[in-house]
């Protein structure tokens, strides 16, 4: 070594003693970063083979392949889940544990896969612009997000620290879209676009919910900070809600009644009545009852888009 890079090293490694910021072996060891991320690109391959590979999977070789991949994922996953769970320093890792949350995880990937089949049909329904259910799940970055925050919420329903967050926020780098792994969203989910969405913690969505981008699902306040733990802070939508482009909602007791359309850039912290449409007339923010379809538009008639 550079015997210049002396002085530099010194003051680094005092820093680390100082401020932290240190993943050491001897303390609680945390989940690798890296590892999740390698974790969370075969499980999307497990949940979708072929459209994650370089190469069409053979169907003579498609149980082989997927012994093969649940297997790594089962070893590597299990090893992450012995970190995440070792919270305090000088503890052993609680391998029984580990073995047992990382059994019933795999467990529910068939169900996590029909799952993602209806969110699947609803962007082919929902988007004219697809030209199949193929090109949803080769192309499309929201069904990756969902992918990894439904697998992420099963473990995190096993009340695992750190590791089901790390799995969302590795895909919100890659798609842009943030939802919480402790967020509850039901079947036929969709969000068009996707770029900027946000969705809390504690948010809970319906089924048949299509959301556009920079919709975001949040706090009202975060001034309470830690405080606020376990409480429900962020929006409730009901069934059958479309949310357009730039509309921010905010609040745990705000609740988007079945059946209602948002229209875009509107900022709402109070509840909606069911079939409700939301949109700015002028500066006004105007809730008014939504009006019969006209099946004859070929689309939703109250929809507003605009402010």
């Amino acid at each position: 070594m550079d015997s210049g890079l002396g002085p530099l090293i010194e003051k680094l490694v005092h820093s680390y003693r100082e401020v932290g910021g240190i993943n050491l072996a001897e303390t609680a060891n945390l989940p690798s970063k890296r590892t999740v991320g390698s974790i969370c690109e075969e499980l999307l391959q497990i949940l979708y083979p072929g459209y994650h590979d370089a190469n069409p999977v053979s169907a003579g070789q498609l149980e082989m392949i997927t012994l093969q991949r649940v297997t790594d994922v089962s070893v590597r996953l299990e090893a992450e889940l012995c970190k995440a769970l070792r919270t305090r320093s000088g503890e052993k890792c609680p391998e029984t544990l580990s073995a047992t949350h990382c059994r019933s995880f795999l467990e529910r990937l068939p169900s996590i896969r029909a799952m993602i089949a209806t969110d699947v049909q609803s962007a082919f329904d929902g988007d004219p612009a697809a030209s199949g259910p193929d090109e949803v799940i080769l192309a499309y970055p929201f069904l990756e997000a969902i992918a990894i925050q439904r697998c992420a919420h099963v473990l995190y329903e096993f009340k695992v620290p750190l590791l089901p967050r790390v799995m969302t926020e590795w895909v919100h780098a890659r798609t842009g879209m943030d939802i919480h792994p402790g967020a509850v969203i039901g079947s036929h989910f969709f969000i068009d676009h996707g770029t900027g969405v946000v969705i809390g913690e504690t948010a809970m969505i319906g089924s048949h919910v299509k959301l556009y981008q920079g919709v975001s699902l949040t706090a009202r306040s975060l001034a309470g900070g830690q405080k606020l733990r376990g409480t429900k802070r962020h929006p409730t939508v009901e069934d059958n809600v479309t949310i357009y482009a730039g509309t921010t909602i905010m609040g745990g007791d705000t609740v988007i009644g079945a059946g209602s359309t948002i229209g875009a850039n509107v900022f709402l912290t109070q509840s909606v009545p069911p079939n409700s449409l939301v949109y700015y007339e002028e500066t006004q923010l105007r809730i008014v009852p939504k009006k019969p379809r006209d099946p004859a538009a070929g689309a939703d008639a109250s929809a507003v888009v605009g402010r």
